[in-house]
């Protein structure tokens, strides 16, 4: 009995610590969906007077990552024009795996651990103030 728990014990470890992985980043994702949404309607939705959307991308970047300062996320914001006035903004999240919230290396046996994404689209139309499609 002793042998099988302890050969099965480092098996339980490393399947906990997947599962510990993949609820945090679920969690990460349904925020950075809500917070995503509400930078894109507050700052490119509405735009400031003489605001491009460059400045957009960066604003939208700048309360995203406000956000997620306490955890090892990195954003990206895009901006692509769509054509008949709608502007589309993706923004992108990219998480990297921890050991129950210790950091880990970027690569182990010379194996690179790849980052989780999660991406998420917003198409505004710049005439309709507000509105996000």
């Amino acid at each position: 009995m002793t042998v099988e728990l302890a050969a099965a014990i480092p098996v339980l470890i490393v399947v906990a610590a997947i599962a510990v992985n993949v609820l945090s980043f679920l969690v990460d994702c349904a925020a950075f969906d809500r917070i995503a949404r509400d930078a894109v309607r507050v700052h490119a939705a509405s735009p400031a007077y003489g605001q491009d959307a460059a400045q957009s991308c960066v604003l939208i970047e700048g309360e995203i990552r406000a956000a997620f300062s306490e955890r090892d996320v990195d954003v990206v914001v895009s901006h692509t024009s769509t054509g008949a006035d709608l502007d589309e903004y993706r923004a992108t999240m990219s998480s990297a795996p921890t050991l129950f919230g210790m950091s880990l290396r970027s690569e182990v046996f010379g194996v690179a651990l790849p980052r989780l994404t999660h991406e998420a689209a917003y198409v505004v139309d710049s005439y309709k103030p507000g509105v996000v499609i």
